[in-house]
């Protein structure tokens, strides 16, 4: 049974090196490039020099991962809070205040667009998605890590495959547009000049902004021996949690500076029509599992975070139907602040 056993996905090197990538990617998906807006705002809306924000967001994010995951390897630390008392002792409440704040935004921008999106593609009542979202990630909190695990790996494959297809349709029958945008140096969706400074200096304010998603991760890191295992396995979070913004932003590219697009609620559903409605409605499918995706992630490392202070005063960590409970309540959270609109949720935090 032993040889049989090393060779399955989740118990093997690839459990320790791709698995924490896969958690990570698949918690950012949700809030960084459902809908496409996240993209212009910290990339798409520089034109011909958006990508160097993507260069500075691949490194901050490889860098990052790198780090939170050898610090967790040596101390030992599978959730956010233990690490967080690792490196700044008292202060890490701090953390925990900007971690919640964090989380229930980026859900909240999900959350904006899902109802929106899942009404549009599907003639979903927007409630009616947002409810079964809910239901549906407190079931995978209820059960816990195995399952989350499972489901998100095998999520984030198909997500990947979605995304590759609309990146497919869109950038070939723009590429032309997007290749003149590159070649002129077309930044005129900004006024006055766009200094790289000003890029790179985007780029990492979107990393900074997502510096809530690596606590999602943390309890993947249980395998890691090495810091060979840490330092492979940042590069691979970096390179999946980067990949999906350069198809999102070459697509696009083919449009700018079209303010239909740069300027819409969801860049991706004005890009794909005339298409096809099966197009439209495998759009809707893939927000709506983003968003089970991000918020099952970002939800299961605050409760690892409250398990781990339960059993640093002797108690029993929570039960399923205790975490299934804190799931809807934070999710609720977010649903009532979506309703500032998602536009004003991204934008606010941009430069």
């Amino acid at each position: 049974m032993g040889p049989v056993k090393s060779l399955r996905f989740f118990d093997g090197m690839s459990g320790k090196i791709i698995l924490p990538g896969i958690i990570l990617q698949s918690v950012l998906i949700g809030g960084g490039f459902a809908t496409g807006r996240e993209i212009v705002e910290y990339g798409a809306k520089f034109g011909a020099h958006g990508w160097v924000a993507g260069i500075a967001i691949f490194i901050g994010f490889s860098v990052m991962a790198i780090l939170t995951f050898e610090v967790a390897r040596m101390f030992q630390a599978y959730d956010y809070r233990s690490l967080l008392k690792q490196l700044v002792g008292k202060l890490w409440v701090a953390y925990d205040i900007v971690y919640l704040s964090l989380a229930v935004l980026i859900i909240a921008v999900m959350a904006a667009a899902t109802g929106e999106i899942l009404n549009y593609t599907m003639g979903f009542n927007p409630w009616v998605g947002i409810i079964g979202i809910t239901l549906l990630v407190g079931v995978l909190n209820f059960y816990g890590e195995k399952l989350i695990e499972r489901f998100k790996t095998l999520g984030t494959l198909a997500l990947m495959i979605g995304y590759i297809i609309f990146s497919i349709l869109v950038i070939s029958s723009t590429w032309g547009e997007a290749r003149q945008v590159l070649a002129t140096g077309d930044t005129s969706f900004i006024p006055g000049d766009v200094g790289i400074g000003l890029v790179i200096w985007t780029g990492i304010l979107y990393v900074g902004y997502n510096l809530a998603v690596y606590p999602a991760a943390l309890f993947t890191v249980k395998r890691q021996k090495s810091r060979k295992h840490s330092l492979w396995s940042g590069v691979i979070a970096g390179v999946l949690m980067t990949f999906p913004w350069f198809l999102t932003y070459f697509a696009i590219l083919g449009f700018y500076p079209n303010e239909e697009v740069l300027g819409a609620r969801v860049p991706w559903l004005v890009m794909l029509e005339g298409f096809g409605n099966w197009v439209v409605v495998l759009f809707g499918g893939v927000v709506g599992w983003t968003l089970i995706e991000t918020a099952t992630g970002m939800i299961h490392a605050f409760i690892n975070r409250i398990n781990a202070n339960l059993k640093e005063f002797g108690k029993q960590p929570l039960s399923g139907k205790q975490n299934a409970l804190i799931t809807v309540g934070a999710l609720v959270g977010s649903v009532v602040l979506a309703q500032v609109g998602i536009i004003d949720l991204i934008a606010k935090d941009t430069p």
